[in-house]
């Protein structure tokens, strides 16, 4: 992991679409709303297709800050892309609401730097990398105590199974800067990405590593042809 924050402010949103409609609004979002997003000053760190089930597209955006947040997001939807493509866009999802708002666990925890650059609009279907996302849950704060867990049972595991451990995370409890986009709230998570070379890595890492009581979410990731994760 890095040594500094790339993205102090992250949102991790899941969109549940209509039947069908995740290639639509794939093909729409690589092509029309990495870069018009980042324009405006966020990043757009990953997005993804849900191997576990066919209408739910994940995907992942970083901020530098909760006020930088408000403008960013603030320009882009008030802007002329999102105003072309929003009927579109809106056209293919039942729900949009399932974000959650975080910050890395430390300063060593945030997203690292691409391995290499995004690839071009239009470019061949991502390889054969798998992201696992896991999002533990709990009635109070996560403390210093479980990152340490984390540090000491998940990390080596995950670095034994051969993956590439991406980033610590847990809720950010600001207040929603930008309300027309809703978050969840009164939640405590602490959620950890990492990369596995392919499907049958993930897969097999998965059966020798349960999951605790406090797992309240895996998500097995499948990157698009232009996430930046992969």
């Amino acid at each position: 992991m890095t040594s500094t924050v790339r993205y102090p402010v992250v949102e991790l949103r899941q969109y549940t679409l209509r039947p069908g409609q995740r290639e639509v609004l794939i093909d729409l979002f690589d092509r029309e709303f990495v870069e018009s997003q980042e324009a405006e000053g966020m990043a757009v760190v990953g997005q993804f297709r849900d191997l576990d089930d066919p209408d739910r597209f994940v995907w992942i955006r970083g901020f530098g800050s909760m006020p930088a947040r408000a403008r960013a997001l603030a320009a882009f939807y008030g802007g002329p892309v999102w105003k072309a493509h929003s009927a579109e866009a809106n056209a293919t999802m039942i729900d949009s609401d399932n974000v959650l708002l975080l910050r890395p666990v430390t300063t060593r925890c945030g997203f690292p730097a691409p391995a290499a650059g995004r690839p071009a609009a239009g470019s061949a279907p991502a390889g054969l990398s798998r992201v696992l996302v896991t999002i533990y849950s709990r009635d109070r704060p996560f403390d210093q105590a479980f990152a340490d867990f984390f540090d000491r049972q998940v990390r080596p595991a995950l670095i034994e199974a051969g993956a590439t451990p991406l980033a610590c995370l847990q809720t950010e409890h600001a207040e929603n800067t930008f309300p027309a986009l809703p978050v969840r709230t009164g939640e405590n998570v602490f959620v950890w990405l990492a990369r596995f070379a392919s499907q049958t890595h993930l897969d097999g890492y998965l059966r020798r590593n349960g999951s605790s009581a406090d797992v309240s979410q895996q998500l097995r990731l499948a990157p698009t042809a232009r996430s930046l994760l992969h």
